[in-house]
């Protein structure tokens, strides 16, 4: 529950690297995690993941007026405010519909709307965010609305945003500067029409990828000084962090949502296990049966792309660099391979690892005819598209984030989205998933901008087993599940508290 009464208390020592999480009848002990994802320099990767994460292939657009940038448009909404950047406000019907669709898949946030409705915990937050524009996120937004907060948002990916999504976003009164196919420059214009506001001076970041909280550090280094703290949900923005906590660069405390279990085994599993097939089908009509699939990367969402592919019939194949992954792929029973030994048979390529150059020009080249090659990582440094934009070869657009690329041979890759995000920029992701990483996001928001003054230091913190436990409970009404509670008799037997945390820090699901 939200109440006053719950609070959460940290003991810190800038001497050690374990920290505790401590709720007021439990102690949760969780060590800083270092992320094994690699990251390109700061220069060049606050321009980059922009282009990186998800989208829809589903958005409702006006053709009418496609041609012209939204930021030569004067646009107000029915209030006759002006404070927003969409596409189209007329829009706005359209997309209240998919937002109020989506809120049924979102039982947790309503939920926390109704049990804080007396309380505003973010009362005087002011929450400057950057994530992907969908229906949910808009359920998020509200929600945090509803709470007590202030928002002003911008898009994390030129792709991914829903127009009439937005505009519903603007027409009641929320700040949005966000468009489906903005330019790189349109993408940094937007964020920040965000962030530089006359007497607007954000409080709270919630990110997703890092390019938000770096542009306020570089470019706004006094007001990045003042903010209460940051939550990131992606791989590369919580790399991002680390690394400005490595070097002593991180003034304020963050907390890291993508390894909270909420987020990790739900959104990153589950999700790709569906989406993945979603995705391709929409893009190709392509028949998954006997297809030869490699898919590079065995974490959570490598394992979620692989169970969808073996269960269709698809005969997949596996590449990793850690060998406790490696061994989870064999026991699964798929082959473990090295790229180069499979890349002249395979039907799909799929990269999952969060890593840069996995697929390179020599495998690019080396590809059979009518290959497919896709990304399910959030950043587009997987698959080296860079390579492919030379004279010699030959880009045909197909469809929409579908592109043949040609070889002067006659031979041609199928590449999705560009190496971007599959999932979002080609189809959707189901929503309920949707709605337990955003209720973690809120709850974060919430633990950072209610915590007194010493309880977190100038670090990247991991979420108390405790609250990813409760995330989950909020979504089990659904299936109409029972727990079973404990005896005193029993939680006497194992040293636990009856409500729970129920796992120690270590435990892996």
């Amino acid at each position: 529950m939200l109440s006053s009464k719950k609070k959460y208390i940290v003991n810190g020592n800038s001497g050690i690297k374990a920290q505790q999480i401590q709720f007021a009848d439990q102690k949760q002990e969780f060590n800083k995690r270092p992320t094994k994802i690699g990251r390109r320099s700061l220069s060049r990767s606050i321009s980059q993941s922009s282009t990186d994460s998800y989208s829809s292939a589903a958005s409702y657009t006006d053709s009418s007026d496609d041609e012209t940038s939204p930021r030569d448009k004067q646009q107000k909404n029915s209030k006759g405010n002006s404070d927003f950047c969409v596409k189209n406000i007329k829009q706005a019907e359209f997309g209240r519909r998919e937002i109020e669709i989506a809120e049924q898949e979102m039982p947790a946030l309503m939920a926390l709307r109704k049990r804080a409705q007396g309380e505003k915990p973010l009362a005087g937050a002011k929450i400057v965010g950057c994530t992907h524009i969908t229906a949910q996120t808009a359920v998020l937004m509200e929600t945090l609305g509803a709470l007590g907060a202030q928002c002003r948002w911008a898009a994390c990916n030129i792709y991914s945003t829903l127009n009439e999504v937005a505009a519903a976003l603007a027409e009641s009164g929320f700040p949005v500067f966000a468009w489906k196919g903005e330019s790189e420059d349109d993408f940094w214009w937007c964020i920040d029409r965000c962030v530089n506001v006359e007497g607007w001076q954000p409080n709270m970041i919630l990110d997703d990828g890092g390019d938000l909280t770096h542009w306020i550090y570089k470019k706004y280094p006094n007001m990045f000084k003042k903010i209460k703290g940051i939550v990131e949900e992606s791989v590369t923005g919580v790399h991002r962090l680390y690394q400005l906590s490595k070097a002593g660069k991180l003034c304020v405390p963050a907390m890291n949502v993508n390894d909270s279990v909420t987020k990790q085994k739900f959104d990153n599993l589950y999700c790709c296990r569906e989406s993945i097939l979603d995705g391709l089908k929409r893009t190709t009509d392509m028949m998954f049966g006997g297809k030869q699939v490699v898919v590079c990367g065995y974490g959570e969402v490598g394992k979620g792309c692989c169970a969808a592919l073996k269960a269709m019939g698809s005969i997949v194949y596996v590449t990793e660099i850690d060998p406790i992954c490696a061994l989870q792929a064999c026991m699964d029973g798929f082959r473990l391979v090295k790229l180069n030994e499979v890349i002249r048979q395979v039907d799909i390529v799929i990269t999952c690892t969060g890593n840069k150059n996995v697929v390179t020009r020599e495998h690019l080249d080396r590809m059979k005819n009518s290959c497919i090659v896709c990304n399910m990582g959030h950043s587009n440094t997987e698959i080296d598209v860079a390579s492919l934009r030379t004279p010699e070869l030959t880009w045909e657009r197909v469809r929409s984030q579908v592109d043949h690329v040609i070889w002067p041979d006659g031979k041609r890759i199928v590449l999705l989205a560009e190496g971007r995000l599959l999932n979002l920029s080609c189809s959707t992701v189901p929503t309920f998933v949707l709605s337990i990483t955003a209720t973690t996001q809120a709850l974060a928001l919430i633990e950072l901008y209610n915590a007194p003054e010493g309880r977190y230091k100038q670090d990247v913190y991991l979420l108390p087993k405790k609250m990813d436990e409760y995330v989950a409970s909020l979504h089990l009404p659904t299936f109409d599940a029972h727990l079973t509670e404990l005896t005193d008799e029993q939680a006497k037997y194992l040293g636990l508290n009856k409500n729970g945390p129920f796992k120690p820090n270590y435990y892996r699901y």
